[in-house]
């Protein structure tokens, strides 16, 4: 039987004082989508209203990946986003959280995907993001109360990253938000893959490494 896989994106579109356009970042959702698909695993989409998400990086859609996911099944399922509480969660093998700067803004506080996340790996299940995704890890507490990140091995876009592109627009550092939480954070240079494997914990720094990021969760779920 296949594995299967839940992507959740946000359905923010906007961000920031100046209300700065934003959405799931193209190849943040495409590259690790074509690993999961090479691999036969089942994918499904969620989304924390149940609306269509918004894509960022329509530019990038020279990129093969990228052109693949806009023209074959994988823009199609996504615009499909079922609402995340309508969701049996229970039934995934990995729940997997795109980046783009939309995160930022739905999921810091969003009760329901924490609870998603927590569960997911509670039951022994795969959680990976990348870039602002991991987000959705933040402010995560386990069954005994720790928080999620605590003592892990995480990595997201990095404050040298963020100072660079939209400082302005984000609420909060996202590196230093998850180090006050407990996280051993991983820097690797601006814009460079780096994605890292903690147990059942797989994230990635910035979108570069969504391809990897998608090739480690595949490599666990078929080890």
């Amino acid at each position: 039987m296949s594995k299967k896989v839940l992507i959740i994106a946000s359905n923010a579109n906007a961000i920031g004082p100046n209300n700065r356009r934003t959405g799931v970042f193209l190849p943040e959702v495409a590259h690790p989508y074509a690993e999961f698909d090479k691999a036969g695993f089942h994918i499904d989409f969620a989304s924390l209203t149940g609306d269509t998400p918004y894509l960022d990086a329509l530019g990038l859609a020279g990129d093969p990946d990228n052109l693949k996911f806009l023209t074959g099944d994988g823009w199609d399922l996504m615009q499909k986003a079922a609402r995340l509480e309508d969701v049996d969660t229970s039934v995934y093998d990995a729940v997997f959280v795109p980046g783009g700067l939309a995160p930022m803004v739905d999921m810091p506080e969003n009760e329901l995907l924490k609870k998603v996340i927590v569960d997911a790996y509670e039951r022994g299940a795969v959680i990976s993001a990348v870039c602002h995704g991991p987000v959705a890890f933040l402010n995560a507490k386990l069954s005994d109360g720790s928080h999620l990140v605590a003592g892990k091995n995480i990595s997201s876009f990095t404050t040298k990253e963020e100072d660079n592109y939209a400082r302005a627009d984000v609420p909060f550092d996202l590196q230093a938000a998850l180090v006050t939480q407990g996280a051993i954070f991983h820097e690797a240079e601006p814009w460079q893959d780096q994605s890292i494997q903690d147990g059942r914990i797989v994230t990635g720094q910035n979108p570069a490494s969504a391809k990897s990021v998608g090739e480690k969760v595949v490599a666990l779920l078929t080890e």
